[in-house]
């Protein structure tokens, strides 16, 4: 069994060798990882220090892909179609995991009773709330297309996702910048039984709000866009009808125009 560990990585000199410590400190057996770093075209050092760790670390299987600025979606697709794992994990170059994370979050993988294709779980101060809720059964949180339309929930660096999936939705959409994590996620619910583990297992951006604060979250308008459009695909897809693609239609911006007072507070 090979877990592959996609990190891309933008200007991170400062981050990246605290995410790949959080790898190597996992309680999980290390020679079940490899870990692919791509570095979109960094301006900084961090091609630079990544070269570095992985002298220092000679023990780790850590590939480092060096290509011209893509963006983040396009930079986790190069690592997924070089990746050899029966398992994907995601982890951004500035955050970090949590040194229980993959050993608790297989342990439901690997569950055949269960039959869950994809786990991910609570981050930095993220609270479980509608429509959300505990499977009292399981332990475990369910997630569907229409729960992540209401809400989207499971930060990008706390995905686990068997690589059946790869096969039945394929990558990230490449064109798409903001809310793109939200987009694979909708997709992947289509083929497959997803859940949430209900524990705080990563640190996501040095434990920053999930909404401007800095990023690419801190564009709300493109945010918002990208919100939007991941909406408009469900509709055009026929996941939803136009009745349901107007309802999220209206909630969604009735958060964007909340949400600059959440982030003030």
């Amino acid at each position: 069994m090979l877990i592959s560990v996609i990190i891309p990585m933008y200007n991170a000199e400062n981050v990246i060798c605290k995410a790949l410590d959080s790898v190597k400190n996992q309680t999980f057996p290390l020679e079940k990882f490899e870990i692919i770093v791509v570095n979109d075209g960094s301006t900084d050092n961090s091609l630079k220090v990544v070269k570095s760790y992985i002298e220092k670390n000679p023990t780790l299987n850590i590939q480092l892909i060096n290509q011209k600025n893509g963006g983040v979606s396009n930079a986790r697709n190069a690592a997924l179609k070089l990746a050899k794992g029966d398992y994907i994990a995601l982890l951004d170059s500035d955050d970090e995991w949590l040194p229980t994370k993959i050993e608790l979050q297989m342990k439901y993988l690997l569950d055949d009773n269960l039959g869950i294709d994809f786990i991910t779980s609570l981050w930095n101060d993220e609270k479980i709330k509608f429509p959300y809720k505990i499977e009292l059964e399981v332990e475990l949180v369910k997630i569907n297309l229409n729960k992540l339309l209401l809400k989207v929930t499971g930060h990008t660096s706390t995905a686990v996702f068997k690589r059946k999936i790869l096969d039945n939705t394929g990558f990230f959409d490449d064109s798409q910048k903001y809310s793109e994590d939200a987009n694979y996620w909708m997709r992947i619910s289509e083929n497959n039984v997803m859940y949430l583990l209900p524990q705080k297992l990563a640190i996501a951006g040095a434990g920053k709000k999930s909404f401007g604060v800095s990023g690419l979250s801190a564009n709300l308008k493109e945010m918002e866009n990208g919100i939007q459009k991941n909406i408009s695909e469900m509709y055009q897809t026929k996941r939803i009808n136009f009745g349901e693609y107007l309802f999220y239609f209206v909630i969604s911006k009735m958060k964007y125009w909340v949400r600059p007072l959440r982030v003030k507070l």
